[in-house]
C-alpha cells in the first residue's frame, strides 16, 4: 500500500532532515537577494503605483459593481408612485403660488372617457379611418374670401364604425396650399359628444386644403396621463461618484423614496428646486463628478394599452373628409357700401393664430414685422454690439448652431465642453458680438453634463447685467414631458421671477421665450415625449409670460402649420424662418417717417 511506502523510521528521519537543512543554508543568500531585489523596486515604483490611471482602476471598480448588480437587482429602483412626493418635494408654495397653480391646472384640464370597469377594448376606441370630417358652407353658400373663417364638422367613429358619444381626442388641424407654399394652424374645438369643429382664419388667396389628423385617442390620452402621474421615473438619470481609485455609480432623479437607501440631496440653495441620487455605498455625496441620463424604463403599460399607440393605425393618423376637402379663397370684399346693404353680414373671426406662412415664409400677424435674413451679412448687421445668451434644451442649441454655422464671421470659442451638451460661446470680435449657449438644469437628458456645469436658468439671470445690447432667448420644455406639470409649473416661476428681477434693473434687455413643438412619434416616443405632453407644458408657459415684458417665437404653430414632417429638432426651413423671427425682434424694421 501507499502509506507502507512512505512510512520512515526515527533515523532516516534524522539523516533526510539534516540534508533539507544543508541545502536551505546553501540557497539562503539567493534567497535573501531575490527578497531585497523586490523591495528596492517596490520602493522605487511606489510613486507609479500611486499615479497608476485612475480610469483603469474605475473600470475594475465599475466591473465589480455591475457584477454585484446583476445578483442583487435588475435596473434602477422604481419611484414612490405618489406623486405629491413628486410635485412638492421643493418649498412649500405660498397661499398665491397654490392659487396660480390651480388656475393653470384647470385651464389645461382635459376631458376623460368615461368611467369603465375595465379598459376600453381597442375596437371601441377612435379609428381615425372610419373618422369623417366635412366642410361647413358659409351664410352666403359655399364662397369664402380672404378674412373671413373656414369651419370643418369632424365626427370620431370606432373602430367599428360607430359614433364616439364622447370627447378627449387629440386632434390636430391644418390650413395648407402646397402650390402657394402656405400653412396656418387651425383651432380644434371638442364639443364632448363626438363630434369637433375645426376652426381656419382664412388668410391668402386661391387654394386651400384641410388636413385633419388624429395624434392620440381619448384612450390613449387616459393612458398619458396617468403615466405623467404616477411614473415620473419612466425617464431615469445617473451620476458617477469618484475619489482616487474609487468611483461608483449610482440613480438620481427629482423624487427618489427616501426609505430605501441613503439619499445624497442636492436641492439647489437659491431657488429649492429639489435633485436627488441615491448615496454611494463607499463615497460620500461631495464626491459628485457628473449627471447624465441612465435610461427608459421598459414595460409601462399592458399589451392592451398598447394596442392604443400603433404607429399607421392610431398615432398621427389623418382623418378623410366626406366630401370636398379643398376650397378655392376669394379675395377679400372690400365694398363696405356692398356689405351694408346686403342682407348677409360677414362673420367675425372667432380665432387668430401667430402667423401662417406664404411662399415659405413665416407671416406674423400683428406685433413686429417679418424681415428676411436671406444672407450672413444682414445677420452680422443686426447682432453688431449684441450679447445673445441662449439657455435651455437641444432645441436652443439648435439655433446657436445654425447662427454659428451660417455666419462666417462668428467663431465657436474652443471651452472643450463635451459635444451637444455645452456650454458653448462663440464670438465676432471684429463686429463686438457674442453667442452664448448653455444648457438647463436638471432635469436634463443630455449624455453627460460635469456636475460644476449643472446650472439653474433662475440663477444664470440673476449673473445677467442686462441692457439694450443684450438678448435673453429660453428654450425649456422638452425634458419636463414626464414629470407632473407642477414641476414644470414651479421650474417657470423661478425663471418668471428672475425676469422680473433683470427686467427691473435692466429695462432695454431684450427676452424671448421658444415655445414647444411637434415631433415625430411611434410607441415609445409617446411614453416619454407625446405631443399632448408638449402642448399641456405649452399651455402653461404661454399663460405663465402672458403680461410679461417678453416675446414669444410660436414653435407650436410654425411646426404645425409647415408641410414638412414633424421632428424634435425641426428641419433647417422652419429654423430659418424661426430665427428670422428671433432677429426681426432684435432688429425691428425701422418705421418710414
Amino acid at each position: 500500500m501507499v502509506t507502507a511506502d512512505c512510512e520512515l523510521g526515527p533515523d532516516h528521519g534524522r539523516q533526510r532532515g539534516s540534508t533539507m537543512c544543508r541545502n536551505l543554508s546553501k540557497y539562503a543568500p539567493i534567497f535573501l537577494l531575490l527578497a531585497l531585489s523586490g523591495l528596492i523596486f517596490l520602493l522605487r515604483n511606489i510613486h507609479t503605483l500611486e499615479n497608476l490611471n485612475c480610469h483603469t482602476v474605475s473600470a475594475l471598480y465599475q466591473l465589480q459593481s455591475r457584477i454585484h448588480s446583476a445578483f442583487t437587482q435588475e435596473g434602477p429602483q422604481l419611484l414612490y408612485r405618489n406623486h405629491t412626493f413628486c410635485s412638492h418635494l421643493g418649498l412649500e408654495p405660498s397661499p398665491e403660488d397654490a392659487l396660480e397653480e390651480r388656475y393653470l391646472l384647470d385651464s389645461i384640464a382635459w376631458p376623460e372617457p368615461p368611467p369603465h370597469p375595465t379598459p376600453t377594448p381597442l375596437r371601441q376606441t377612435s379609428d381615425p379611418v372610419h373618422s369623417l370630417f366635412a366642410i361647413l358652407p358659409t351664410k352666403g353658400g359655399r364662397e369664402w374670401h380672404v378674412g373671413e373663417e373656414l369651419e370643418a364638422l369632424i365626427q370620431m367613429h370606432d373602430f367599428q364604425g360607430r359614433p364616439k358619444r364622447y370627447g378627449g381626442d387629440f386632434l390636430i388641424a391644418r390650413l395648407h396650399s402646397p402650390e402657394l407654399g402656405a400653412g396656418v394652424a387651425g383651432q380644434v374645438l371638442d364639443h364632448r359628444n363626438g363630434f369637433y369643429s375645426a376652426l381656419f382664419p382664412l388668410l391668402w388667396e386661391g387654394s386651400a386644403q384641410v388636413e385633419i389628423t388624429l395624434v392620440h385617442s381619448t384612450e390613449a390620452v387616459a393612458v398619458l396621463r396617468r403615466l405623467r402621474e404616477e411614473r415620473p421615473d419612466r425617464v431615469f438619470f445617473k451620476s458617477l461618484f469618484r475619489s482616487g481609485f474609487m468611483s461608483e455609480t449610482t440613480v438620481c432623479n427629482m423624487c427618489l423614496p427616501p426609505n430605501q437607501q441613503p439619499l445624497c440631496n442636492y436641492t439647489d440653495l437659491h431657488t429649492g428646486e429639489p435633485w436627488y441620487c441615491y448615496k454611494p455605498k463607499m463615497l460620500s455625496c461631495d464626491t459628485r463628478i457628473n449627471h447624465a441620463k441612465g435610461g427608459y424604463q421598459k414595460h409601462l403599460i399592458t399589451n392592451k394599452d398598447a394596442l392604443l399607440f400603433q404607429s399607421g393605425v392610431n398615432i398621427k393618423v389623418q382623418i378623410h373628409a366626406s366630401g370636398p376637402d379643398r376650397i378655392n379663397v376669394l379675395p377679400e370684399k372690400k365694398d363696405k357700401r356692398e356689405l351694408e346693404s346686403s342682407s348677409v353680414k360677414p362673420e367675425p373671426i372667432k380665432i387668430m393664430p401667430s402667423g401662417y406662412y406664404y411662399e415659405g415664409s413665416w407671416r406674423p400677424i400683428g406685433g413686429v414685422a417679418m424681415r428676411q435674413f436671406n444672407d450672413s451679412s444682414a445677420i452680422t448687421q443686426c447682432l453688431r454690439g449684441k450679447v445673445i445668451n441662449m439657455y435651455g434644451d437641444s432645441t436652443v442649441r439648435q439655433w446657436f448652431e445654425y447662427l454659428n454655422a451660417f455666419v462666417p464671421e462668428i467663431k465657436e470659442f474652443n471651452l472643450h465642453s463635451p459635444k451637444n451638451v455645452g456650454p458653448f460661446m462663440a464670438v465676432d470680435s471684429a463686429h463686438n458680438i457674442l453667442l452664448k449657449y448653455r444648457c438647463h438644469g436638471p432635469p436634463i437628458r443630455f449624455s453627460t453634463v460635469t456636475a460644476s456645469e449643472l446650472r439653474y436658468i433662475s440663477n444664470e439671470l440673476d449673473g445677467v447685467s442686462g441692457g439694450p445690447d443684450t438678448v435673453v432667448v429660453l428654450s425649456v420644455w422638452a425634458h419636463f414631458s414626464t414629470f407632473p406639470v407642477d414641476v414644470y409649473i414651479r421650474r417657470l416661476r423661478h425663471i418668471r421671477r428672475a425676469l422680473v428681477r433683470l427686467l427691473d434693473r435692466a429695462p432695454g434687455t431684450l427676452v424671448v421665450i421658444r415655445s414647444a413643438n411637434f415631433q415625430a412619434l411611434d410607441q415609445e416616443v409617446s411614453l416619454y415625449n407625446s405631443d399632448w405632453f408638449s402642448l399641456q407644458l405649452d399651455g402653461v408657459l404661454r399663460a405663465m409670460f402672458k403680461g410679461l415684458d417678453v416675446l414669444l417665437v410660436d414653435a407650436w404653430e410654425m411646426t404645425l402649420a409647415h408641410h414638412l414632417p414633424h421632428a424634435l429638432h425641426p428641419p433647417p426651413t422652419i429654423v430659418k424662418n424661426m430665427i428670422d423671427t428671433l432677429l426681426s425682434y432684435v432688429c425691428p424694421e425701422k418705421k418710414k417717417s
